[in-house]
């Protein structure tokens, strides 16, 4: 067997499901979800050191999820990594995977154990993954996410008064609505709702053509929208240079990314303002990172997509953090919520992530 030096190598792994204590049905433009819940890995080392990464699973594809990680804790079982060779567990299982593919599901998993290593490296070194990375005890911008097309209007209402009542200086709601009149009448309101100091942003999640995107933006013009997500699908890249150069609104994408193909292009057609890198379906910390360099090097600052635990001491390691997403569905299921002060947080201060999942809540996969 390989890595079976007196360096701390990874000796078991167990796979967890958790659901979020306000898990609802919610839905946006292409999709309608009806549970809110995540996996955990969490790996064990000959030393004693424990790490644990979790992805945002949904309601989608059980059994094709917990397989990929499945079989991903076999070869890592079998290789016995040490829990610092992040990058060379990625390249060989990538080898290995590459006859079906290695994007999608198999390198969902490839990101969930990178997490869960450089977890336990954290706890190993007794230091937190920003200060490792050489980041700084800065402080990060987030915005309050939500705004789901099923909400009433008292229910968006209700959110985006919350989050400004939490101090919250941005928020964003989702639009491509069928009517493209309901997505104005909704903006309005909670521009009317929340003030002018508050930001407000758009998403379509690849909802809309280019023709309604356009029409949306241009009518949205005039009611201060910051940027504008996912207007349509994530590779058409004309779109998104015909959309930018026929409004005046900020395009922001990037979520739905393996690699950084769609980065380079839209860098290549100047046809995007913000980064949205997804750390799970990049790949992990290494590629969230090339990304963010990428963009930086591009003057396009970085915004992730949803996991802001992981993304915020990330975002302290980069040089145009632009700021993070921000959802409560974790918090309630975790030992060290993140705290948000005025529209910011720090990163936390703890080893590893500086931060684990309730016992109680997780339910083992066997």
């Amino acid at each position: 067997m390989k890595g079976c030096s007196k360096l701390t190598r990874i000796k078991d792994v167990k796979i967890y499901k958790a659901t979020s204590q306000i898990s609802k049905s919610i839905a946006d433009a292409t999709h309608s979800i009806s549970d809110i819940a995540f996996y955990v890995v969490e790996i064990f080392t000959n030393k004693g050191t424990r790490g644990q990464g979790y992805l945002l699973s949904f309601h989608y594809s059980p059994q094709a999820i917990e397989g990929a990680l499945s079989d991903l804790k076999t070869f890592i079982l079998e290789e016995q990594y040490h829990i610092y060779e992040t990058v060379k567990m990625k390249k060989e299982y990538e080898i290995e995977t590459e006859y079906f593919g290695s994007i999608g599901l198999q390198r969902w998993a490839v990101a969930t154990f990178n997490i869960a290593m450089w977890d336990a490296w954290g706890h190993e070194l007794n230091q937190p993954i920003w200060k490792i990375l050489g980041g700084s005890n800065i402080k990060i911008p987030v915005y309050g996410s939500g705004g789901w097309l099923s909400y009433t209007d008292e229910e968006l209402l209700e959110e985006v008064m919350d989050y400004k009542k939490r101090g919250f200086t941005a928020v964003k709601i989702k639009v491509g609505s069928k009517d493209i009149e309901r997505d104005i009448i909704r903006i309005k309101k909670v521009r009317e709702a929340v003030g002018t100091n508050i930001k407000i942003m758009i998403d379509a999640n690849q909802g809309m053509d280019v023709p309604s995107a356009v029409k949306l933006s241009k009518l949205a013009s005039d009611m201060g929208i910051h940027w504008f997500e996912e207007p349509i699908v994530h590779d058409d890249f004309s779109g998104y240079e015909i959309i930018r150069r026929k409004t005046s609104i900020a395009l922001a994408m990037g979520e739905r990314e393996y690699d950084c193909t769609a980065l380079k292009e839209l860098i290549r057609r100047n046809a995007l303002d913000l980064w949205q890198p997804d750390i799970i379906r990049i790949g992990g910390v290494e590629e969230w990172r090339n990304s963010a360099a990428l963009a930086s090097l591009n003057n396009i600052p970085v915004l992730p997509h949803y996991y802001k635990d992981y993304d915020v001491p990330l975002l302290t390691t980069i040089s145009k953090p632009y700021g993070a997403e921000s959802f409560d569905w974790i918090d309630e299921i975790i030992d060290n919520r993140m705290l948000i002060e005025s529209g910011y947080v720090y990163p936390r201060q703890g080893n590893g992530w500086g931060f684990r999942f309730r016992e109680e809540f997780l339910n083992e996969v066997k």
